[in-house]
């Protein structure tokens, strides 16, 4: 790397940060076929499915394929955010609101206290983490630089091919990188930039919600790498003998 060229700004490290994340991603999403991008790695996968075959309640989507989504909650890998935002003035019923959860239950996670408890999450596809980046992203675009009126659940169109997955997300993925590159040191801190509707985007500095998509993109290409890992070492073997239709 040239160092006298390299930019130690803010937004220089994060771009940096998700330029680097978009080209090993874009490397290790190279090959993916359907089959494999609908793989269930385990029985009871969230997945991608179409409508009417959707195994959880809160399933979206603008077409005929769906993408799983359970009853609303807080997992304990989000306790210790829950409790930032009460500390930094977040009223009970403003956090229920933010997780679409009842207030007990938020009255419930800032109470508990000693050890994380273990998280009780599925185990997602391929598919399912594509989508969920593909939505996110999409929406985070449109509510921070578009119109702020779409809602992102019913913005992506899912899709069974993996090839077509990957152009439209592909596509998604560098508007919102050309829109960030743009972004000056006075939007960084104006809160409220984005007004994405699902999560604390609104109430946050717009360089906090910055950080946090960069990490959603590491975190959720770091868990689609291990699984194209494992199908190409035979854990395929479910998918073969159960497979997704």
């Amino acid at each position: 790397m040239d160092t006298e060229a390299a930019r130690t700004d803010r937004l220089g490290l994060l771009l940096e940060q998700f330029d680097k994340a978009r080209e090993m991603a874009q490397v290790r999403l190279t090959g993916l076929g359907d089959e494999e991008y609908l793989w269930d790695p385990v029985p009871g996968c969230w997945s991608l499915r179409r409508r009417g075959e959707a195994v959880t309640p809160r399933a979206f989507g603008p077409g005929e394929w769906v993408l799983d989504l359970g009853a609303p909650d807080i997992p304990a890998s989000e306790y210790t955010e829950v409790a930032r935002q009460a500390a930094d003035g977040m009223t009970v019923a403003k956090i229920a609101e933010d997780w679409s959860v009842s207030v007990e239950r938020v009255e419930q996670v800032l109470a508990h206290t000693g050890p994380p408890e273990p998280d009780v999450t599925p185990v997602t596809t391929i598919a399912w983490r594509l989508g969920h980046l593909h939505f996110e992203f999409a929406g985070g675009w449109e509510w921070a630089f578009g119109e702020k009126r779409q809602d992102p659940k019913l913005m992506v169109d899912f899709t069974p091919s993996a090839a077509l997955t990957l152009d439209r997300f592909w596509t998604v993925i560098d508007r919102w990188r050309d829109s960030i590159g743009a972004v000056t040191e006075e939007q960084l801190d104006t809160v409220g930039f984005s007004q994405y509707p699902y999560g604390s985007d609104p109430d946050d500095p717009f360089i906090n919600v910055l950080a946090g998509a960069n990490l959603e993109f590491i975190h959720h290409m770091a868990e689609i790498a291990l699984l194209r890992d494992l199908y190409r070492a035979g854990q395929g073997a479910f998918q073969r003998v159960n497979p997704v239709t």
